[in-house]
């Protein structure tokens, strides 16, 4: 068990908790490795028939830890080497595949959302087969304003449909729980204090269906999805263009902004204008 993810057990149901509050549960390599890895065991063991996912602390998560992300393409661009877009394509895909075990893994995975859930956080959630989230939850992908885009689109538009997916991807622009729920991004948005209860008995309920059960069902619904969305080749595509994203002018210069005055100001210069996230006086 490693720093990132807790694995806990409650009769059919396996909790993985993203458990670094102090950081935002943002994400790193090894936050993805153990997250895969949790995933591959509920996965493998006969006694786990639902997986739920939360978080701990003010964040579901916050998105990818930008010190190490901003200061890992500083340093390769520092190598006088043009972008290997075939190189970034396998890092960052290494990423993407890991949060689409959630919609792949052969048993139903329930995510419970509470506080941040922004950027990289948007591309773990989104995969979940179902979301329940409380009304302090904020949704969004800021860094389609500069810098990234999603890395599995298709979850979007599965969600949202097309029109709203552009709305909001178009924008970057924040999305409150009870907003989410009314769009039909999550099932259902409830009062924090309520949020874990939900969650468990939402897990608990599907948990007392055979794991046989379970697993057709979900074959059967994933192949839906699979004719319609394309999941794989919708994550190839945004992994790519997420790439493309980091590497464009504009792209450079926000890399190069936060070399020089740091991540957290670079942001607020590129959220500033939309006066949403931490740029709201109530954030």
């Amino acid at each position: 068990m490693g720093d990132a993810v807790r694995q806990t057990t409650d009769g059919a149901v396996r909790r993985l908790t993203l458990c670094r509050p102090h950081a935002y549960n943002t994400i790193t390599p090894a936050l993805r490795d153990e997250l895969g890895a949790a995933l591959d065991a509920a996965d493998r063991d006969d006694a786990a028939r639902v997986v739920l996912l939360d978080a701990e602390g003010p964040a579901f998560c916050a998105g990818y830890d930008l010190r190490w992300a901003t200061d890992a393409q500083a340093t390769a661009e520092g190598r006088d080497r043009v972008w290997d877009s075939a190189a970034d394509l396998q890092m960052i895909g290494r990423f993407a595949s890991t949060w689409a075990k959630l919609h792949e893994i052969s048993k139903p995975t329930v995510a419970a959302v509470s506080g941040w859930c922004l950027a990289g956080g948007m591309n773990i959630v989104m995969n979940a087969d179902l979301i329940v989230c409380s009304t302090s939850a904020r949704f969004g992908y800021p860094p389609m304003r500069v810098w990234g885009i999603p890395e599995a689109p298709w979850t979007w538009i599965a969600r949202l449909g097309l029109e709203r997916a552009k709305r909001f991807l178009f924008t970057g622009d924040e999305i409150t729980g009870p907003q989410a729920a009314e769009l039909g991004m999550v099932l259902d948005c409830v009062p924090d204090e309520e949020l874990a209860d939900t969650a468990t008995r939402l897990a608990t309920r599907i948990a007392r269906v055979p794991t046989n059960q379970l697993q057709m069902m979900k074959r059967a619904l994933n192949d839906v999805a699979r004719t319609m969305y394309d999941p794989a080749g919708s994550r190839t595509l945004g992994a790519l263009f997420d790439g493309v994203a980091r590497h464009t002018q504009e792209g450079l210069d926000f890399v190069a902004r936060a070399t020089e005055v740091g991540w957290r100001q670079a942001v607020h210069e590129r959220d500033a204008p939309f006066g949403d996230y931490g740029e709201r006086g109530d954030s």
